[in-house]
């Protein structure tokens, strides 16, 4: 009769799921980085990606940076929702996009916070000439700073370029950003054209 060790067997289990971990890693990268950088409510982002002329992976960068896909997300800003949209732009959007009866509670829809959110990049975009940076950096700094930064030569060399941003979080939100959107690239740019409404 022979003796099984049990301390020998768990270790056994242990080294078995630790193996079997690593190689599902290898092999699943892609998998494991989708559920790390999902399209959640992807049907809203490629509505009004499309309606308003913007990458919808920039869109879901964007929100991954912002609030993490929670809906319910307020910021020590309160700014609200999925793209974090604050109370001012989000009156502003609703009036310029014609939400009737808008209320700020609203931000919390992701629908509605995505479309006024892609609304809201798309006038980035007009003001600043399709400059991802500086529509990143107008984006969570403001794009009265950035037009600011944008004259002092403290912070750029020439009218349309930043050298300097001065807020940090700025500073780190467009790293952030520009990190997320080429992983997003990575992971969907192949596959975003089999998705309608594109």
């Amino acid at each position: 009769m022979i003796l099984i060790d049990s301390k020998k067997i768990r270790l056994f289990i242990i080294i078995a799921v630790i193996l079997l971990a690593v190689v599902f890693l290898i092999d699943n990268t892609t998998t494991v980085l989708k559920l790390v950088y999902p399209m959640k409510h992807k049907e809203f982002v490629f509505r009004y990606s499309k309606d308003y002329n913007i990458d919808p992976l920039l869109v879901f960068s964007i929100i991954k940076a912002e609030s993490g896909f929670d809906k319910d997300a307020v910021s020590y800003r309160n700014a609200m929702g999925l793209m974090q949209i604050t109370e001012e732009t989000a009156v502003w959007g609703a009036s310029e996009i014609g939400i009737e009866n808008f209320s700020v509670r609203d931000l919390f829809d992701p629908e509605i916070n995505i479309k006024i959110g892609c609304w809201y990049l798309n006038r980035l975009m007009k003001e600043f000439d399709n400059d991802l940076d500086l529509i990143i950096a107008a984006y969570n700094g403001g794009s009265g700073n950035v037009k600011k930064w944008l004259k002092d030569s403290r912070y750029s060399s020439s009218p349309n370029k930043l050298d300097v941003i001065p807020f940090r979080e700025t500073e780190r939100y467009l790293k952030k950003v520009k990190n997320n959107y080429y992983i997003y690239k990575k992971l969907y740019q192949d596959e975003i054209r089999f998705y309608p409404n594109i």
